[in-house]
């Protein structure tokens, strides 16, 4: 595989909470700078009908990321009208899983306790996505992820904003751009805490560890040929994958785990 699976502060036990969160805002800003939420949406437009119900499982939510707009979008845009999105992780953010479960937002809710990607609860049903989170797994779990979704029966989403199909040299390179743009996502970040002020102008420590882990999520980020090798021997012939690249505002890699219609099983066995 391309990819490396080096070390992300985020990831780490001892990383403090409120420092994530404040990464987490910037990447929020991101995701709605470079679209992320309309190429999402389109994507699971494609992926809800193999689901059981119209329910979106999101894992390794965090704060929850572009979901609470791409939930908008299908909704409005699509008519998705009794679409549900259930936000969970193996370590739930409290603070976002109170706000959410507040009843502010129907249609949404934050499992307060842990999922674990890899074993879910069979009554979760529905469609399950993973956006920009599978490359903090290493394969070994990655590919569990993927099985466990197969060997259920349940759609999945595997969604990342970083390619890795360029020179390893650009990986590092990045560092000091990642820097820089932290500093003009700031003022776009909600909500803006003094924190997030403090610790950014005038002691900069979140735009240093945004710069070091995106550079890092660029080389842990798995490549449609890394994702080959993740699928090998994950096969049914009830189930159908497909992989691909978007090209936009920057290029994304999806990875979409589809189990056949009962009339599309039928079909495929006819021909």
């Amino acid at each position: 595989m391309k990819r490396i699976h080096l070390v992300e502060f985020e990831d780490l036990d001892w990383f403090p909470d409120w420092l994530r969160q404040c990464m987490t805002r910037l990447l929020v800003v991101m995701h709605k700078i470079l679209g992320t939420s309309n190429e999402l949406a389109e994507l699971l437009v494609k992926v809800l009908p193999h689901a059981e119900r119209p329910a979106i499982i999101d894992l390794c939510s965090g704060s929850g990321g572009p979901m609470f707009e791409v939930f908008r979008i299908l909704k409005d845009k699509y008519q998705f009208t009794n679409l549900t999105l259930m936000l969970t992780d193996l370590y739930p953010d409290k603070e976002t899983a109170k706000r959410v479960n507040s009843g502010l937002n129907p249609g949404i809710t934050y499992l307060a306790k842990p999922v674990d990607a890899t074993n879910i609860d069979p009554g979760l049903t529905g469609v399950r996505t993973m956006v920009c989170s599978m490359h903090h797994m290493k394969p070994e779990v990655a590919r569990a992820i993927l099985k466990d979704a197969l060997v259920n029966r349940q759609p999945i989403c595997v969604f990342e904003i970083s390619d890795n199909s360029y020179p390893v040299w650009l990986w590092w390179v990045a560092l000091p751009f990642n820097f820089v743009t932290a500093l003009f996502l700031t003022p776009l970040a909600r909500p803006l805490t003094w924190r997030q002020l403090v610790f950014t102008y005038l002691v900069p420590v979140i735009p240093l560890f945004f710069a070091w882990d995106g550079a890092v999520s660029n080389a842990r980020t798995y490549t449609l040929d890394d994702m080959d090798e993740l699928l090998k021997g994950l096969t049914a012939e009830d189930y159908h994958w497909e992989k691909g690249r978007i090209e936009g505002r920057s290029k994304k890699l999806y990875l979409l785990g589809l189990p056949l219609r009962k009339d599309e099983y039928r079909q495929a066995q006819d021909s």
